[in-house]
């Protein structure tokens, strides 16, 4: 499998149809779905503890049916537990009924159980839980029990994370062969808890099978990106790392980009410039040491400065103000084909307008990254295929990237990132503490940093948001946006070797 692919849920079925076409038995793949639940069960409570398994009427209760067969004989008090009768089971829950010896109950009181596994239903779920089902969840969350989940909690769905009626909150989830989508979309990440993925032996022909043609969707994480992450070497110097040229608001409104400039500059980045209108250069001025700055008040302005081809990158929006002052100066810097990131005010100041946007992006040529958090997406998007409230948090990412014609960084708890070529990736390295004021500047100064080194605008993006991340979860409590530039350096220190 891919590393760090994330598969859907008819890919899933895809690579468990070929599998059994290649000669593995279904059942087969069901008694090592189960073993692995078994022993992942093992390592949360030790035998002889009581145990729950609730089991439904699908694959996903056979494989409940099989970890409570292998659990019971390993010394564990099993209670099994089934929504239907177990004689009505076909296909090869039904041969992992017939192993099961013990007796199936139709409800059982999860008090005093020191684990339950919830094998109800997987990640192909596409209905709201109702009757026993819905029972046995609303029981055993109120009876506050450890639970393990088999491929996905009963309740979310596989592909969107979506919370179908109720779902219980999974200590730790066991699934299979890869990762679905809506283990790491919200709200399905917060139900998972730990999350174990199964070697169940489909092989490499069957994966294959399973992800022609479907999204290509990975977990983010240096694996995705780490061979297009800039390294030095002994000839490297400022003018081989590039140059980001940071457009800075008016007075008073300028810690945004110097957030941002500092951010380029920490993650690599060989210079950077702050361009700043004349009323705020003392204020710019008063901070800036290692970033330079340079006067720049209007549009044409810009367009002077950006005859200096060394200037690779520019990043524009954080406190520049929503008007058409800072459309045009988005203008101008589209037009030069250099690498561009765009966030707050310049994608905000094309409020609806994005087939405008898309088209001076377009019509430059160059790279673009827009990071915007989802109320800059919905103004920036409105009126467009991306606003869809029955589309998943990344189908309406993907949607945007493919109507800007630029990477799409939409910013929140599960943050996703999008290219137009359709290929996506799901961070979950953050932390909360990093939802504070001015953290998405230091994001964006990131991006464009790493853009001025030579990384692709896709794999930019995808690094710095789990650099972005890894610096929150190193800092912890306490963390203001300042604190995230100081970081990289123990960051890249364990990326960089």
């Amino acid at each position: 499998m891919p590393p760090h692919r994330l598969i859907t849920v008819e890919a899933m079925r895809r690579m468990d149809a070929a599998a059994i076409a290649a000669g593995v038995p279904g059942i087969e793949l069901m008694r090592r779905a189960g073993a692995a639940v078994a022993e992942r069960a093992a390592t949360m409570v030790a035998a002889p503890s009581r145990i729950l398994v609730l089991c439904g009427p699908g694959n996903n209760g056979g494989d409940g049916l099989i970890a409570a067969r292998l659990l019971e004989r390993s010394g564990y008090a099993v209670d099994l537990v089934c929504t239907v009768p177990v004689e009505s089971l076909t296909g090869d829950a039904a041969l992992a009924a017939a192993d099961w010896q013990g007796p199936v109950l139709s409800e059982a009181d999860p008090v005093g159980a020191a684990l339950v596994i919830d094998a109800l239903f997987g990640a192909g779920l596409s209905r709201d839980l109702d009757g026993a089902a819905k029972s046995m969840v609303e029981r055993v969350a109120a009876a506050n029990v450890p639970v393990l989940a088999v491929d996905i909690p009963s309740g979310i769905d596989g592909d969107t994370g979506a919370l179908r009626g109720v779902a219980l909150r999974a200590r730790e989830t066991v699934t299979f062969v890869a990762l679905k989508p809506g283990h790491l979309l919200q709200p399905g990440r917060d139900h998972c808890g730990h999350l174990h993925v199964a070697d169940i032996g489909i092989g490499d022909a069957a994966v294959e099978q399973g992800l022609a043609g479907t999204p290509r969707v990975w977990r983010n994480g240096p694996g995705l990106w780490d061979s297009d992450f800039p390294r030095l070497d002994a000839v490297s110097h400022k003018y081989t790392r590039g140059h980001v040229l940071a457009l800075s608001g008016p007075a008073f409104k300028t810690g945004a980009i110097r957030l941002a400039a500092r951010a380029a500059l920490r993650v690599g980045a060989g210079l950077v410039t702050v361009a700043s209108p004349a009323a705020a250069m003392a204020e710019n001025a008063a901070h800036l040491t290692a970033i330079m700055l340079t006067p720049c008040e209007t549009a044409d302005d810009l367009d002077d400065l950006l005859v200096d081809e060394r200037l690779n990158v520019i990043l524009a929006g954080p406190g520049m103000g929503s008007c058409e002052a800072t459309r045009e100066r988005v203008a101008v810097a589209a037009g030069v084909g250099r690498s561009l990131v765009l966030d707050a005010d310049a994608l905000t100041s094309f409020k609806g307008q994005v087939d405008q946007l898309a088209s001076l992006i377009a019509d430059g040529g160059g790279q673009a990254v827009l990071t915007p958090h989802s109320g800059e997406f919905g103004r920036l998007f409105a009126d467009t295929a991306a606003i869809d409230p029955k589309a998943s948090k990344l189908e309406r990412a993907l949607r945007a990237a493919s109507v800007a014609g630029a990477v799409v960084v939409l910013k929140g708890a599960d943050t996703i990132i999008a290219a137009p070529d359709g290929r996506a990736a799901i961070n979950d390295h953050a932390t909360p503490y990093l939802g504070t004021a001015g953290s998405g500047d230091v994001l964006g100064g990131l991006v464009a940093g790493l853009l001025a080194q030579g990384m692709p605008a896709f794999e930019a993006a995808c690094a710095a948001v789990w650099l972005h991340g890894d610096a929150g979860l190193r800092h912890g409590p306490g963390l203001i946006a300042e604190d995230l530039p100081e970081m990289m350096p123990k960051v890249l220190a364990g990326l960089v070797k």
